[in-house]
């Protein structure tokens, strides 16, 4: 009954690898992920091919849809990452294995429904593009038209900032609910965070369990060596520097 949701791993091999090992000692087996398996970071068919080995749901991220269609909203550091990963998944690997990635990424589904539980990767009303900040529970509107389009709890992730959003309340941080939510009936979102790429000043990889069975989610933080994985960008040229700089600092 328990299942840990991982997102935005964004080719981060040794961000993964700590995770999925932190997964495996809590002897959890099911693995959902919540999309951006790919972009920006050094090792994206690494990433696509443990994905596809462990994960039992995979969901279509915004940067795994760039790799496949014509990007657009993307910066000019995010849409060289693009460019160069779509270089990698043409050349990393046996034809095959090429073929297999592309086709696991080509049929990705946008959303995913169990019981209460909504998963996706952006919003609950766009479910692969739509950013939810912890300072939009400000805007009243847009979290009144969020919590229409679901009931019970949501997951997702994609801002790369983990937490939870009552439906009446303010964003909580991990660590302002001692890492622990009940599930009381009420309706949240709940984002998971960044296996890869962290932005709430925390450089170590994060991710949520959900346990069904006690109505509990717990949110995880896994030290990684940051520094392998930056060092890596930095040798790559088509990669910006700044990619590898905010590993260091979780921004």
């Amino acid at each position: 009954m328990k299942v840990a949701l991982i997102s935005d791993i964004h080719g981060n091999l040794e961000a993964l690898h700590a995770v999925l090992e932190d997964i495996r000692q809590q002897g959890i087996r099911d693995i959902w992920c919540l999309g951006d398996v790919v972009g920006y970071g050094p090792n994206p068919c690494e990433c696509l091919d443990r994905v596809m080995k462990h994960c039992a749901l995979t969901i279509l991220g915004n940067h795994d849809q760039a790799a496949l269609f014509d990007p657009e909203g993307f910066n000019p550091v995010a849409l060289a990452a693009v460019y160069w990963t779509r270089d990698q998944l043409d050349a990393v690997g046996a034809r095959d294995q090429i073929n297999a990635r592309w086709d696991f990424l080509g049929e990705l589904p946008r959303t995913h429904k169990v019981d209460e539980y909504l998963f996706v990767h952006g919003s609950p009303r766009d479910p692969t593009n739509e950013y939810v900040f912890p300072e939009d529970v400000y805007n009243l509107r847009k979290m009144e038209g969020l919590f229409s389009r679901f009931e019970g709890q949501c997951f997702q992730g994609h801002t790369h900032i983990p937490g939870v959003f009552p439906e009446s309340g303010d964003f909580r941080a991990p660590d302002e609910c001692d890492y622990e939510v009940v599930l009381t009936g009420d309706k949240a979102m709940f984002n998971v965070g960044s296996v890869g790429q962290p932005r709430d000043g925390d450089p170590r990889g994060s991710y949520v369990v959900l346990d069904r069975e006690q109505q509990r989610v717990f949110f995880r933080r896994v030290e990684y060596d940051f520094e392998v994985t930056a060092e890596k960008i930095y040798r790559i040229g088509e990669l910006d520097n700044m990619l590898g700089d905010r590993l260091k600092s979780g921004r």
